[in-house]
């Protein structure tokens, strides 16, 4: 018998290797994403979410209150380049006080804010010419007696 015929040269692959080297690497970093996750700190809430909320509840309130008034109107006239602020009849005969903030989305630096002035029809007219086209939108805050009122409208500039 000769045992040089029979064995057969077994050769040397590097596959399974590679293969369990991969799976290997894949598993490491999975468990690295898994340690970095559980460890973020996740504030979700804030640390006064309760007067933020009452806050916000308020807003809503006030909303809600300026809606019952009547519309706010707050429209754009292309031709002029003003901007016509129009509050209901049913302010008339109180003393209005607040202010207007002219916010731009795109760019805070364009922002302005303007006292209330109203006229004896409930109206202030706002020149546009200087501002940037585009769109903007107009916010209104206001006291009539003790009451707070709001009104927002976005408007796109021409």
């Amino acid at each position: 018998m000769t045992t040089g015929n029979n064995q057969q040269k077994k050769s040397f692959t590097l596959w399974p290797y590679a293969i369990v080297g991969c799976m290997l690497l894949f598993m490491g970093y999975i468990a690295s994403f898994v340690y970095k996750a559980m460890h973020l700190d996740v504030n979700l809430v804030s640390k006064n979410y309760y007067e933020q909320e009452i806050a916000f509840q308020e807003h809503i309130n006030t909303v809600d209150r300026t809606r019952a008034a009547g519309d706010v109107v707050i429209s754009y006239n292309e031709a002029n380049q003003t901007i016509l602020l129009q509050l209901p009849e049913s302010f008339k005969g109180q003393a209005v006080a607040g202010k207007i903030d002219l916010f731009r989305p795109s760019n805070d630096k364009l922002d302005q804010q303007l006292p209330l002035q109203l006229g004896r029809d409930l109206s202030q007219l706002i020149e546009a010419q200087g501002l940037e086209k585009g769109l903007w939108k107009v916010r209104v805050n206001f006291h009539a007696g003790e009451a707070a009122y709001y009104a927002e409208q976005s408007i796109q500039l021409k």
